[in-house]
């Protein structure tokens, strides 16, 4: 999953993306609210954590400018100030959840989750079993007949990405673009290798992962 963190605090935004990419997501950072509207308008996240004080604009600013512009994505506001007023501001304006600073890392993680997991008025439950496959997004553990897979990070991010698309087609462009950050090269061809491994790993259970030619790729229950 790819998330944009907007935030003037170098060092919070460094450290943040330490944590959050050794949790596998991948990270983009913006310093000011005019790059952290650009990457919004130019790039498909899973989620944005916006910071309410920025140098050049109000946070809220952002999040309208967002939102006018019908972007869906969900916004996670990080803020210093604890009134209930400001939070029910952030929420009137479009915000998806609100977090107080100075924070858990832990609580962090816990509301990104759930934000994603309701992504698109679709909620994705922790595990999800399909005939003999389990998957468990909290601990990234898959099951296939009793047995455990081990898949690599990426491997698991990629059919964790496919999994919250399930029945739609995912072209390799979106896939890239959600699993890695903008320094990633789009021209490489591991989401390809990395298709084909899970497929091995899977076993009869591969049938799920589906290619569409000159399309992309889809996971459906198997009949």
């Amino acid at each position: 999953m790819r998330l944009l963190f907007v935030d003037d605090d170098k060092l919070l935004a460094k450290a943040m993306k330490r944590g959050l990419e050794a949790e596998q997501y991948a990270v983009d950072l913006a310093p000011d609210g005019e790059e952290g509207l650009y990457f919004a308008n130019n790039c498909p996240y899973d989620l944005i954590l916006l910071d309410r004080r920025l140098p050049d604009m109000d946070g809220l600013e952002i999040l309208q400018k967002i939102r006018q512009q019908k972007i869906e994505t969900p916004v996670m506001m990080l803020t210093g100030m604890a009134a209930i007023t400001e939070r029910v501001e952030g929420f009137m304006q479009g915000a998806d959840d609100y977090l107080v600073k100075p924070f858990a890392f832990e609580e962090l993680l816990v509301r990104i989750k759930s934000l994603i997991r309701r992504k698109g008025g679709r909620f994705i439950e922790n595990r999800v079993i399909l005939n003999d496959l389990v998957i468990d997004l909290n601990e990234h553990s898959v099951e296939l007949a009793g047995k455990s897979i081990s898949l690599t990070n990426k491997e698991f991010s990629l059919l964790e990405y496919l999994l919250h698309q399930k029945g739609r087609v995912v072209t390799r462009t979106e896939l890239v673009e959600h699993l890695y950050d903008e320094t990633f090269d789009k021209d490489s061809n591991l989401i390809d290798v990395f298709i084909h491994k899970l497929r091995r790993k899977f076993g009869p259970a591969a049938r799920m992962i589906q290619t569409r030619r000159g399309r992309g790729y889809i996971f459906k229950d198997a009949t």
